[in-house]
């Protein structure tokens, strides 16, 4: 039996407040509200297993945001002398003990953490200083390398991203041209592997492939509505808050559709060929 994950038990018997399962650290209870509709003694099931207010382990459907081994940004719900609580999902909020805490944190604050099963209590907790649990072996890609990226902090230079849920890398503020909240999980790309071992990251395509993908991206725009108020002579700014993408992006996008045959320009507008 996995705590803090997902585990498949056989029901063993039913009373009035739920079912309980049977596992090798002995019966453990599903409560009624949480027993699938059809569940009858013998069947298995697939629960998530952790520790209930008492301690108590407890089996539930719901799904947590986060498992045991994992790396998740999670909401703050409330702050006392023993550590921050997270909401995870479940009805038991997820503690980052006082120790483990980077920063102080207030309810309503998002933080990046690591859920990890706690040797001394046997219980399931978080710590905010999520870099401890990275791999401390080298990179095995390579510059150019697509990777899954979770925005994990936010720094003057950028955002530390956790890399593949293994490495930390960085994606430089003016290198990144749309919106990026705590949290989020994009589709990124190593730029360059340092010498200390972390990651120089991009989440736009290098070199030309850049420019294929965002003309894609403008292309499919210009489906939806024929036109857009966009040109080579539009502000950086605009061409942003539309597109998501850099000036120099777009404007390598425009050349790779114009030389195709597929729009028209002007200076602050872009058509489909044969739309009016």
């Amino acid at each position: 039996m996995l705590l803090g994950d997902y585990n498949e038990l056989e029901v063993a018997r039913e009373v009035d407040f739920g079912m309980y399962l049977i596992s090798d650290d002995g019966d453990i209870l599903l409560p009624a509200k949480y027993i699938p509709d059809g569940t009858r003694v013998g069947d298995t099931v697939r629960v998530f297993v952790y520790r209930d207010s008492e301690d108590r382990l407890i089996a539930t459907n719901l799904e947590p945001y986060a498992l045991v081994g994992q790396f998740a940004t999670l909401t703050v719900r409330d702050v006392s002398g023993v550590g921050a609580f997270l909401d995870w999902g479940l009805e038991k909020d997820l503690l980052i003990p006082h120790s483990n805490l980077r920063r102080t944190l207030r309810p309503g604050d998002r933080a990046t953490v690591f859920v990890y099963l706690d040797e001394t209590t046997d219980r399931i907790v978080a710590s905010a200083k999520w870099e401890w649990f990275l791999s401390d072996q080298p990179y095995p890609g390579k510059a150019g390398d697509t990777a899954e990226l979770l925005i994990a902090d936010e720094t003057d230079l950028g955002y530390k991203a956790i890399v593949d849920g293994t490495h930390q890398g960085l994606l430089y503020h003016n290198e990144v041209f749309k919106p990026l909240r705590l949290g989020d999980v994009h589709t990124g790309y190593v730029r360059q592997v340092r010498p200390d071992g972390k990651l120089d990251l991009t989440i736009q395509r290098p070199g030309y492939d850049e420019a294929l993908a965002a003309a894609d991206d403008l292309l499919a725009a210009l489906r939806k509505t024929g036109s857009i108020p966009l040109g080579d002579k539009s502000e950086p700014d605009d061409i942003y808050r539309r597109l998501g993408m850099s000036k120099k992006v777009f404007k390598k996008a425009l050349g790779s559709l114009y030389k195709q045959g597929l729009v028209t320009l002007a200076p602050l507008e872009t058509r489909l060929v044969g739309e009016k």
